[in-house]
């Protein structure tokens, strides 16, 4: 495997598993966020410009469609971080509320945290078993 794949699919697990860990750990405060943020049309324009550029990072990095679901799911994430950030630039702060209100998230605030987190663990544990793998075995003589 690819070891700019086994690098992001770390990098991006351990933020995503973190990030939701962190939600879980606070649903409140999570959701009380979600709807400052909502409200802050500058704290929207930023997430935008991070999550364009992070989305863009990884498009133009790594485009592999094949190779396994590792890879495959790297890249995908890589075009929804993309199209999220992209979609925030443009959407206005009204819209963008309803679409948030259209996702129900305090409603299915675990479903999707929860699918965060196991997204994240899988990527993470894949990436890190990738990249055991790849290292040479080490020798145990001493000369």
């Amino acid at each position: 495997m690819a070891a700019l794949t086994i690098y992001l699919s770390r990098l991006i697990g351990l933020l995503t598993l973190i990030a939701a860990l962190s939600m879980l750990a606070d649903k409140p405060q999570a959701i009380d966020t979600v709807r400052a943020v909502i409200q802050d049309r500058s704290a929207l324009l930023i997430l935008g410009m991070v999550g364009t550029a992070a989305g863009l990072a990884v498009v133009l990095g790594h485009q592999v469609w094949s190779g396994g679901v590792l890879p495959v799911l790297v890249t995908a994430i890589g075009w929804i971080v993309l199209i999220r950030g992209t979609i925030l630039l443009f959407l206005s702060q009204h819209a963008t509320a309803r679409l948030v209100d259209w996702f129900r998230f305090e409603e299915f605030f675990y479903l999707y945290v929860g699918f965060a987190a196991a997204l994240g663990f899988y990527i993470t544990v894949h990436g890190f078993s990738a990249a055991a793998a790849r290292r040479p075995p080490q020798s145990n003589r001493s000369d």
